[in-house]
């Protein structure tokens, strides 16, 4: 990269986050670059009751760069939404905070090359999902074990290799929990309940849920735990 073009996107940004700040205050700012994008519309969103919300939205047209921004009363899951015209939905879900979050990747490969600065929320997730990751390759060499059983006709080799997914699958959920319950005062740990075990056994959601600080209870997140547990009785 030449000095003149970190000069100018140095520039582009400071003249972009001023003209987004004298049109609206907003308490949370998602910028960063899409490396190889000439034109296209990116969008912040998040999760409504029913349907995806739009926060804001810029097309680019020329530049990489991008700066969206919005208004974020807690801490909470979004999404970077890129629309290129090409019939398919690219989406980079991160955990946002008050502040600023900058997400730099690639046209090419959007979601797989996202660098993400941000929250501690963002943080702890992306450390949980770094152990997922291995979990994710290990359950993959046992479909493939399992499918090379199964055209060998080795019946011994394949319910051997089936009770080796249900003890992979225990020990993800038995990990996810536990993950959960060690960081009870983040909002991770009620999303990680609600989104990644919430078939495990009401003891440990519920175990989950006791632990939790007075604020996290109070959270976002937090409450909708409550609000599962509550109908689940």
């Amino acid at each position: 990269m030449t000095k003149s073009y970190k000069i100018f996107t140095a520039l582009f940004f400071a003249l972009l986050l001023a003209s987004c700040n004298n049109s609206n205050e907003s308490n949370f700012t998602l910028k960063g670059t899409i490396k190889g994008l000439k034109k296209g519309k990116v969008y912040l969103q998040k999760d409504g009751d029913s349907s995806v919300v739009n926060l804001d939205s810029l097309q680019i047209t020329g530049q990489p760069e991008f700066i969206l921004q919005t208004n974020l009363d807690e801490p909470r899951l979004l999404y970077l939404k890129l629309f290129k015209n090409d019939g398919e939905e690219h989406f980079i879900p991160f955990f946002a905070d008050q502040g600023i979050t900058e997400i730099n990747t690639t046209l090419k490969n959007f979601n797989f090359d996202a660098s993400i600065k941000g929250s501690k929320q963002q943080e702890l997730l992306e450390g949980y999902l770094d152990i997922m990751e291995g979990y994710k390759n290990q359950n993959l060499d046992l479909i493939e074990a399992a499918l090379i059983a199964q055209k060998d006709g080795d019946s011994i080799a394949f319910d051997s290799i089936n009770k080796l997914s249900e003890r992979l699958v225990k020990r993800k959920y038995s990990y996810t929990i536990q993950y959960a319950m060690n960081n009870s005062d983040s909002e991770i740990a009620p999303y990680l309940a609600l989104y990644e075990v919430p078939s495990a056994n009401p003891i440990y959601i519920d175990s989950i849920y006791n632990g939790l600080t007075d604020n996290i209870k109070a959270s976002f997140y937090g409450r909708q735990l409550k609000e599962f547990i509550d109908k689940r009785q």
